[in-house]
């Protein structure tokens, strides 16, 4: 998730593939994000920069991670009248390469261009839809793709397009490129795996790096498989949990985004615990969804810097 310096309105994904940024639609209001080593004078000359421009600052935070070594900033600022993002990102290049960081700057109202994924479960396509359609998530759904029909009658209640495209261990390669072909086409920031039950190939992921979010239950690797909930039920849980996290192709073991549990007890049939399950899945998906459109989360090797 990094901006690379002197190629404005692209981005660049840790393994190097660089993509469009978020519209640079003209705007008084920014957002910038950055990673470098941490050393002194990096915040005097990112305040210096925008003090040149008039820039004023609504809000800012900062975190130096002493274990790594790196800091890492966001600040959203405003500056007078009209200006496009690709105009700052060139002034901001030699500050950038003074501090060699990794950074992205854009519009503060930009949208991701969002594809989402799901199967037979929709409770998170379902949540993350009508979240869109209120503009309490700052995106873009230019597709929704399932491996299953389900979908389908959801998807054109919202107006979206619908895309079926099967999946068995033989077709699994031409699935993916048609996959990957929408994405394209469609110049998509971000894939989200709303309950989207296939496991994609390393080669997918690795190519994708930084640019697909997966949500599952948090009862792994206690309760591997078909029906965890179940599962759940019959060791008589307490906690009921779910994790939001970028896709690697170490399966489920991509940086977490966010995390939450809600309590259950011993009156939950399975059915309850399953609805519970949902819940939390729900709410925790569109949290790093949010997050993640907003240039809230940065990452930090095998673990992400989230400004809330």
């Amino acid at each position: 998730m990094s901006e690379p310096v002197g190629i404005p309105g692209t981005r660049e994904t840790p393994d190097g593939r660089v993509i469009a940024a978020p519209p640079g639609q003209a705007s008084g209001d920014f957002v910038l994000t950055l990673s470098c080593p941490d050393t002194p004078g990096i915040v005097h000359d990112v305040s210096g920069f925008l003090a040149k421009r008039g820039g004023n600052i609504i809000e800012s935070q900062q975190f130096g991670d002493r274990l790594t070594g790196q800091f890492f900033m966001r600040i959203d600022f405003e500056i007078p009248g009209p200006a496009f993002a690709d105009e700052l990102r060139v002034e901001f290049a030699p500050v950038a390469a003074t501090y060699s960081m990794e950074y992205e700057l854009w519009a503060a109202a930009a949208p991701y261009r969002t594809l989402i994924m799901a199967s037979k479960h929709l409770h998170c396509l379902n949540d993350l839809l009508f979240r869109w359609s209120t503009g309490s998530l700052q995106i873009e759904i230019p597709a929704v793709v399932s491996n299953h029909p389900d979908a389908q009658k959801l998807c054109d209640v919202y107006g979206l397009p619908f895309h079926h495209i099967p999946v068995t261990p033989d077709t699994k390669a031409g699935a993916e490129a048609r996959l990957m072909g929408l994405i394209n086409e469609n110049g998509v920031h971000v894939v989200v795996l709303a309950r989207y039950m296939q496991v994609l190939s390393d080669a997918f992921c690795r190519e994708m790096t930084g640019r697909i979010i997966n949500i599952h239950h948090s009862f792994l690797p206690s309760f591997k498989g078909a029906k965890p909930y179940h599962q759940a039920y019959e060791r008589g849980v307490k906690l009921v949990g779910a994790t939001a996290h970028y896709v690697t192709a170490d399966l489920d073991e991509g940086p977490i985004i966010e995390q939450d549990i809600v309590r259950v007890d011993h009156s939950y049939n399975q059915d309850q615990l399953v609805a519970a399950g949902r819940d939390v899945e729900a709410q925790v998906l569109s949290r790093a969804v949010r997050w993640h459109s907003e240039s809230r989360v940065l990452l930090n090797g095998h673990r992400t810097v989230v400004f809330r």
